[in-house]
């Protein structure tokens, strides 16, 4: 065989040597541990409270959570109208509605709570009915100074059923909004 052919592969590894023989590695003390705990049963139970405690604080109300489920939290019992709600939320939708008042629309601001009053004028049938209550404000618009007092938008939180008579209202009617 010349130098410069290739070798069958395996024939560059080293030559195998015995290992040699040793007692197998024990390890100690876990028996004596479980024993010297159950002999000192307040440090065990201590350390069981604290899990307890933390894994109770782990699942409890974040700060993102509502104010009901805080409220909750603290040891009030959910009521039959929570548990309702719990069910069957409310769905709510967003809402953009024109109030005919633009000034009243700038006191307004995101968060506020509004009833929307319709005002029919006598041709149509007249009076006033409250369309919405207590919706809360989830967007206020630029008001532009152009508007040539067709009053304002401004976008409400409500229920999914409101919407429609919501949206009615303001095509038959001139809306107006109170603070609640």
């Amino acid at each position: 065989m010349s130098a410069l052919s290739p070798r069958p592969p395996g024939t560059d590894a080293p030559p195998t040597c015995e290992v040699p023989h040793f007692a197998p590695v024990r390890v100690g003390g876990g028996c004596h541990r479980l024993r010297r705990l159950v002999r000192h049963r307040r440090r065990a139970v201590a350390a069981g409270l604290a899990v307890t405690a933390a894994a109770l604080v782990a699942a409890g109300p974040h700060p993102g959570a509502g104010a009901q489920d805080a409220q909750r939290a603290r040891g009030h019992p959910a009521t039959a109208t929570d548990r309702v709600r719990e069910r069957h939320p409310a769905e709510l939708v967003a809402a953009p509605v024109r109030i005919a008042d633009a000034a009243t629309v700038r006191l307004l601001s995101p968060g506020d709570r509004v009833d929307v009053i319709a005002a029919r004028d006598g041709a149509t049938g007249g009076g006033t009915s409250v369309v919405a209550r207590g919706v809360r404000v989830t967007e206020v618009p630029e008001v532009p100074e152009s508007t040539g007092g067709s009053g304002a938008l401004v976008v409400l939180s409500v229920p999914r059923a409101t919407a429609p008579r919501l949206v009615g209202a303001g095509t038959t009617a001139q809306l107006a909004v109170t603070l609640c």
